[in-house]
């Protein structure tokens, strides 16, 4: 029997969250719910599978493994664009790969920011856990009205991060390499150079892409740039910040206190040295993890796999630009 494999279910959401009898007609599905130890344990579990639907970059795939999973001829990834896919590799083995909309996960992704943002201004945590622990008022927090919030990267999500920024009534300030000055005042935003925006805000969240250009983007210099009292949030992805350069800076004060949503390694290690501070709000890459953004992704994906099964055509999943529609082989064609 064909089978179809979904990676990383963490919460074990995705059968409840889509109607997969037109896949499981055709293919028998196996759901995993841990992540994998390393590429030999990702080998061991696929080798059979035909097809992977994947959730974001939480496996990557990279030329060396799809080229260990010989029975694989389809991927399909939530989102609009995955770049730990290597699609050349996939293209020269064969491998069909598609991708979801993600219009949920942008607005779900800036809520989760504002979500943090507030964490981190009025010390929720900290204050929860001193309430559990018996003790009353342990900090005193930060209001927004009228700071200045900076944003790097004002794309799908830093946008709605603008919009949203109105109701606090705060200036916002915008930064990445190909902003315009126009593009920046259709969210209300003044697009400044990034040393203007990092020395002046008050908030700085990031919500660029992960690139060579943007790996490391906020390091130590930039960290002593920011205001001793700023703060940092980032929901995009862990490589923007230099996770060493930001532990410095978090424990010798350099900025006042920050929120991640996102880490180089997920998950987040049991020993990793962000567990120890206590000037650090830590969420587990949760920006695109709703029900409705659920829905809309495994929806999607039943359609596309559905329609894989069947011979029928599906999008091709391409980094950067429109996807391309691929007519696939039928099953039985070999």
């Amino acid at each position: 029997m064909r089978r179809v494999a979904v990676l990383n279910d963490y919460q074990q959401a995705c059968l409840a969250s889509a109607d997969w009898s037109p896949v499981l007609k055709r293919a028998q599905v196996d759901v995993f719910t841990e992540p994998f130890a390393d590429e030999g344990a990702v080998v061991a579990a696929l080798a059979v599978s035909e097809v992977l639907c994947v959730m974001r970059e939480r496996t990557p795939l990279p030329r060396a493994l799809l080229e260990r999973l010989t029975n694989l001829r389809c991927v399909i990834t939530t989102g609009a664009a995955n770049r730990s896919i290597d699609l050349a590799a996939a293209a020269d083995l064969g491998i069909v790969v598609s991708g979801t909309t993600n219009g949920l996960g942008r607005i779900a992704t800036a809520e989760l920011t504002w979500g943090l943002i507030l964490a981190v201004a009025r010390s929720i945590p900290q204050e929860d856990r001193a309430v559990r622990e018996g003790r009353w008022q342990v900090s005193v927090g930060t209001s927004l009205r009228g700071l200045t919030l900076g944003i790097i990267g004002l794309g799908g999500v830093g946008r709605y991060v603008a919009r949203y920024a109105r109701a606090f009534d705060m200036e916002v300030l915008a930064w990445s390499r190909n902003l315009t000055a126009e593009r920046a005042l259709e969210s209300q935003a003044r697009c400044v150079a990034r040393e203007e925006l990092l020395r002046r805000s008050d908030v700085v969240t990031v919500h660029t892409v992960l690139s060579e250009e943007t790996t490391g983007l906020i390091d130590a210099e930039a960290l002593a740039m920011m205001k001793p009292s700023a703060f940092l949030v980032n929901t995009s992805r862990g490589p923007v910040v230099r996770e060493d350069d930001l532990v410095a800076a978090l424990r010798e004060g350099t900025i006042a206190a920050a929120a991640l949503d996102t880490f180089d390694q997920e998950p987040l290690p049991a020993d990793h040295r962000f567990r120890e501070l206590p000037n650090l709000v830590l969420t587990p890459h949760l920006g695109y993890v709703t029900r409705d953004v659920y829905a809309e992704f495994f929806e999607e994906t039943v359609r596309s796999t559905a329609a894989y099964l069947n011979g029928e055509p599906i999008r091709l999943l391409t980094q950067g630009g429109s996807p391309a529609t691929a007519v696939v082989r039928r099953y039985e064609d070999g």
